[in-house]
Formats: C-alpha cells, structure tokens, sequence
C-alpha cells in the first residue's frame, strides 16, 4: 500500500514539474520517498509525545499544512477575489466573490516566492511586508488552457502600483502624484500647445522635478516612496477591449479597434444628469441593480451611473422623473494616459492608441515617445534618454525604433464614466495578468445586511455569461 501511494504521489509530483518546467523540484524526490518508505526522518515525532505538547504540535502541524496548500494552489491554480469597487457595474457588482483560475491563461512562476500566503503585500495588525525581496526571479509563464480574448474580464496586477507614496489615500502612485503637485506648483507654466516636441518634453520633465522635490519636502505628509515588484501590486479586475497588436480608438464613448466598433457589454454604463421628481421606491431601485453609492452621486453631484435599460425604465415614468440627459462633460483631463503627452483626449474620444505586440517593431519619435516609454523603461527594464538635441537613447545606443519583448492589453471598465481603466494608467503587460474569474461563488450586497444581502439569484454564475 505505501508503495502504491508513494508511486501516484511521486508521478503526480513529477508531472507538476514537467508543467512548471523546473527540475529543482527533484531534490524533493528523497523527502517524499522517506515519508512513505523508508521512515528515516520523524515528521510526525510529536505524536509520541504526551500531555499539551501533543496537542500544541497537531495544530502547529495542520496550520502548517493549510498554509502551505493554500499557497501552491493559490500559487498555480486558482484564489479568490471579491469586487471592492463598481467600476465594472452592471457586469460585476461590488460584493461578488470570484473564483480565478490561474490555468486559464497560465500561472505565473512567482517573482517574489517568499511570501505570507494569503496576504498581498502588507501583513495585518503589524502593516508591514508580507514579502521578501529576495530571491526575486524574472518572469515567465506556465503554459495555460488558452490565452486572454478579446472582452475577457481579466484579472491582473495594477500597473502603475509599481512605485507609491505610503500615506496617501489608497496609496496614491508616485508617479500620478508627483505630476499633480508638479502641475500645480508652477503657476506660471507655459502652455504646452505653443511648444516643440523636444520642448513639451522638457516642460514636463519641469513638472515632474517639481512634484518630487515636493514629494521630498514633506516626508510626514506622503510618508515616503515605495516600490513593489510585478506580482505584489494590487489586483484590479476589468474587461480586455483591446489585444495586442490592434489600435484602438474611442469616438463618442464607443471603442474601435482597427477601425471597427468593438460591442459594447450588455450591461455597459454611462453618467446621467436625472431630476427626480420624488424619490424612487426601493422595489424599482432593486430591480434596476441602482445602489447606494449611485443615489449618492445623484445626490452631490447630480448624475449618476446608469444601463440603457434602466435609462428606458426611468424615462418611462414621468410622474417619478422630470429629465435624463446624457453626461457629456468629457474634458481633458490631466490624468489622462499619457499625462506627459499633451495629445488633448477625453475619456470618451481617446486615441487612436497602437497597443504593443511582442516581436513587433515600432518607429519612436519625440512625439509618440510619451505613450511608449513607460512600456519601453518600466515593464520591459531598459534605460531611456533623450539628448538636449532631441535623439532617443536606449540603453545608451541612439536609436529611432523598439522591438516589445512582451504582450499589452488594453483594459476598461463597464462603467465606463467611473472607471479608472487604462484610459488613465495605459496598457496592461502580460507578466502582470494573474487570471480569469470563472464564477461567482458568493455575492452580498453591501447596501443591505443579513439575508436580505444575500444576492442569490448571482451565485455559481458563469463569468464568461456576462457578455
């Protein structure tokens, strides 16, 4: 019998290996042939043990084991995720818990192995790392069941979280941050328009020196910079509306790729100026899925995230609403993708935008650099310069083109007008994606409490339903 378990164990292991593609794993080999055969090694000594020893050590030993099969499984096969916000209402509603599985598109081998499993980057009660920087390996992918489509809702690290200002709300990005205080700090700026490529480019060189110095002048106010590897960012989940390779563009809220209309999701949402005429009854606020957080907005601001279908519903009952007006205030914004890149988008005309593609080559110059070069320096680890003269350095060699050495995705929200998306962090790399949510195994409305919050015509429904 031990022989036989030792055999299904020792194939299972090795098929494991073969999947991960590291052989390190047969050093384990010994371990798991002492543990059925031969005995030499005392794993469960304590057994013999008498009084609280006994029982201390068989709780040390199971937690112990449910740590470290929560962590390989969370690690190559799927975790669990729950939605915190509503940038992807009515499609996926705060409060639903995914099931993610990682095979889908492939687990990744972890870059930062050491790690308390459970925890994404910071331990509770103590606030500090729940990782260690070293060993820190390169990325690579483990081959997955397929690859992310086209309106997939994916899973993945937040990309510009790679470097954050710690007493900040939400841990602001360092990099968002320092262009904000920048932009402010220098009242007297002058206006982008009016200026060369080489000339915008020092401009916002200015801004961002500016941000940091202040950034550096008020330690106890941001609290300092940190840095997080890939696979310690915080997860976001959105849908993919553009792959690589594809350009994409968004013309009056709708998004194009190569030129044509992608389809909007069924449940896709924008902000409308409502005036009510009395206030809404609870039965047609469940029924058209608007929350607490929506009649807030209404409430301050005078609009409020809405389907087509509920647009329809509400304009249907004059004698509960006076007017729907689409919101159409779009402006430029200075945290539009890229904020150094003066190219005058909004969030509902943007673009076009070429989405990198591994393997392909792009011609760079003064003027696309801004959308490139947080690709080419930060994701894909190359020095970056331009001369006083205007030439594109690259790891110190004068160049005027780049070969991406990986895959981007282009990714948005289905609530389209309160949703921080790609629209405003740019593209998604592929050793970011952690996963695709397969079900909701768990949903609870955060409006309501006991079992009245228990939204359950939405459990163990299929992600990939949600079109």
């Amino acid at each position: 019998m031990q022989w036989a378990k030792f055999a299904i164990v020792l194939v299972l292991y090795l098929l494991f290996l073969y999947w991960v593609g590291s052989w390190w794993g047969l050093l384990v080999v010994p371990f798991i042939y002492d543990a059925y055969i031969t005995k030499k090694i005392k794993w469960q000594w304590w057994k013999e043990e008498e009084g609280p020893v006994k029982w201390v050590m068989s709780w040390v030993d199971a937690l112990v084991f449910a740590l470290i099969a929560v962590y390989f499984i969370n690690l190559f096969f799927f975790q669990n995720y729950v939605i915190p916000s509503s940038s992807l209402e009515k499609s996926l509603l705060t409060g639903d818990y995914l099931f993610v599985s990682k095979v889908s598109y492939g687990p990744r081998i972890p870059e930062t192995p050491l790690t308390m499993p459970l925890t994404q980057h910071t331990l509770p009660v103590f606030e500090c790392k729940s990782y260690l920087d070293w060993p820190h390996w390169d990325y690579r992918r483990v081959k997955g069941t397929g690859t992310v489509q086209l309106n997939d809702i994916v899973v993945f690290n937040y990309p510009a979280g790679d470097t954050i200002c710690n007493n900040q709300p939400y841990q602001t990005e360092y990099y968002h941050l320092c262009y904000m205080l920048g932009y402010q700090a220098w009242p007297n700026r002058p206006n982008p328009d009016s200026l060369s490529a080489l000339e915008r480019r020092k401009y916002y060189q200015q801004v961002y020196s500016l941000g940091r110095q202040i950034v550096n002048d008020h330690f106890v106010d941001f609290g300092g910079v940190s840095t997080r590897p890939t696979d310690r960012r915080e997860n976001y989940v959105k849908r993919c509306v553009g792959l690589p390779g594809q350009t994409l563009q968004i013309k009056n809220r709708i998004v194009y790729l190569d030129g044509k209309a992608n389809k909007e999701p069924d449940n896709v949402q924008y902000t409308y100026y409502v005036k009510l005429k009395q206030r809404l009854p609870e039965e047609m606020l469940q029924e058209l899925g608007i929350s607490m957080e929506d009649l807030m907005s209404l409430n301050q601001l005078g609009y409020m995230p809405l389907t087509q279908r509920a647009v329809d519903v509400l304009g249907a009952r004059k004698d509960l609403v006076e007017s729907i007006t689409l919101n159409t205030d779009a402006g430029e914004g200075w945290d539009l993708y890229p904020q150094n890149g003066n190219m005058h988008w909004t969030r509902d005309n943007y673009g076009p935008i070429w989405i990198p593609k591994k393997g392909e080559k792009l011609k760079l110059t003064l003027d696309n650099l801004p959308i490139y070069e947080r690709p080419i320096r930060a994701y894909e680890g190359n020095d970056l310069e331009v001369t006083d003269d205007g030439k594109i350095l690259i790891n110190g060699q004068q160049t005027d083109e780049y070969t991406f050495k990986l895959d981007y995705y282009w990714m948005q929200g289905d609530n389209r007008h309160n949703s921080a998306d790609s629209r405003y962090w740019g593209f998604v790399p592929e050793d970011h994606i952690v996963g695709k949510p397969i079900f909701i195994w768990w949903s609870s409305d955060p409006d309501r409490s006991g079992m009245n919050g228990i939204r359950w015509h939405r459990l163990f429904r299929f992600v990939d339903n949600i079109k």
